[in-house]
């Protein structure tokens, strides 16, 4: 278990480290650190780049977290305490990525990534919910509001709907890396 385990986190930080909006944008000429936020993600992808290039760094941001922890769950039969560092590792490979010397994302794609390797569709989709309503329902204007809405919601449904302190543990990690890189924008003004 331990082999599997260094190597699917070994394999899930590299791979969260492929900063998809950044290569896919320089094939339009385009950089994403030049606009927006001047975060490496599929938000400024799409403002850089257009359409195709948003949603196909988006996508691939999302895989990148999806794959390496399915991988580990369905063919090494990863499971508690050996998958948290797993699941963990491509979000932390997205924010602190090894090919752009450690400056990187926000890591809301790849978080999404992950939850999908883990749950297929349930705890991603709590969490999309809970950022819809954050948008639409209470109107807060900053994203990062709803980011945090849905990162709170996170910690407590994987607590109670799994039962694991493993996988609770993961969630609140991924939840406080997450808000940690929106710090910024959560910051009272």
């Amino acid at each position: 278990m331990l082999t599997s385990c260094l190597l699917y986190t070994v394999v899930g930080y590299l791979s969260g480290s492929i900063m998809f909006a950044v290569w896919l944008a320089k094939l339009r000429g385009r950089d994403v650190r030049a606009v927006g936020d001047k975060n490496p993600g599929a938000i400024n992808a799409y403002k850089a780049a257009g359409p195709a290039i948003g949603t196909a760094a988006l996508l691939l941001d999302f895989l990148k977290g999806a794959l390496p922890v399915a991988a580990a769950i369905l063919v090494a039969g990863l499971e508690g305490w050996w998958l948290v560092p797993v699941i963990i590792a491509p979000v932390v490979g997205h924010a602190f990525p090894v090919f752009q010397r450690f400056r990187g994302g926000k890591a809301i794609d790849v978080t999404f990534g992950v939850w999908a390797g883990v749950t297929i569709w349930e705890v991603p989709t709590v969490m999309g919910a809970a950022m819809a309503v954050g948008m639409l329902v209470l109107r807060f204007k900053e994203d990062a509001k709803s980011m945090l809405l849905g990162m709170i919601v996170l910690v407590p449904f994987v607590a109670v709907r799994y039962r694991s302190l493993p996988m609770t543990a993961a969630a609140l990690l991924c939840a406080s890396l997450v808000v940690w890189r929106h710090r910024r924008e959560l910051a009272p003004r």
